[in-house]
């Protein structure tokens, strides 16, 4: 049988915006569960299966990153970080460190559950949201870096498997070409603009290739570029 209230693990040391978040996941139809430093969420994941973890980046005893970079040595459960320094986590949002998607803090509570349904739609089989429809279009096994499009797997270079990431972590949202770049290369001061123009030109020509009357990948002239969001 589906899992009716999947447990979502908040990770999170502030009170306040801990009970914020779960109040708003138990309203929404979610199991969440608490914990305050990066050892007790790590030591729930060993004790009992999760559907999401929300990971706080400052944490008391070790970095978020560093709770994520040991969850990705185990598992492949989804996560998304909090954060105040929305900066340094446009660096990574590419899943460089395996992340599925970021709130920069201050954030609405809405806002939150709403990326917590988007991100278990995309785990194609993991468990979804009370009552929230099925989306097969993308499926994104982080663990494997490797990405679907409407069931056909495709055949990525790391620097098009990072950029293609960044954009099915957060459908509808543009990234600038920087952003991109941040989230794609190494030494993301290497690349050019241009070089993630041709990228994005290669990422289209294989997706059409998969799906040839389908263009998932939106060009905002002067800003950048985002994912078609389903309608």
């Amino acid at each position: 049988m589906p899992e009716l209230h999947p447990t979502i693990l908040v990770v999170e040391d502030e009170p306040p915006i801990a009970e914020t978040i779960v109040y708003a996941l138990r309203t929404e139809g979610y199991a969440p569960l608490w914990r305050t430093t990066g050892r007790e969420a790590l030591a729930v994941l060993v004790q009992q299966p999760v559907a999401l973890v929300v990971l706080d980046i400052g944490l008391p005893d070790m970095s978020g990153f560093d709770v994520c970079r040991e969850i990705r040595r185990h598992r492949a459960v989804p996560v998304i970080f909090l954060t105040a320094r929305s900066a340094e986590v446009d660096r990574i949002v590419g899943l460089e460190l395996g992340a599925d998607d970021y709130l920069a803090k201050p954030f609405s509570p809405r806002e939150l559950t709403a990326r917590v349904r988007a991100v278990l739609r995309r785990m194609n089989g993991g468990p979804a949201a009370p009552g929230a429809p099925a989306d097969g279009k993308w499926r994104h096994d982080a663990a494997r870096c490797r990405i679907s499009y409407r069931g056909r797997v495709l055949k990525l270079t790391r620097n098009e498997y990072r950029l293609l990431a960044a954009l099915v972590a957060a459908p509808g949202r543009v990234f600038s070409r920087d952003q991109l770049m941040a989230a794609a290369w190494d030494d993301p001061g290497a690349a050019m603009d241009r070089t993630v123009d041709a990228h994005i030109k290669t990422l289209r020509a294989k997706l059409h290739a998969a799906v040839p009357d389908d263009d998932a990948i939106v060009t905002h002239r002067g800003l950048g570029y985002s994912l078609r969001e389903e309608t």
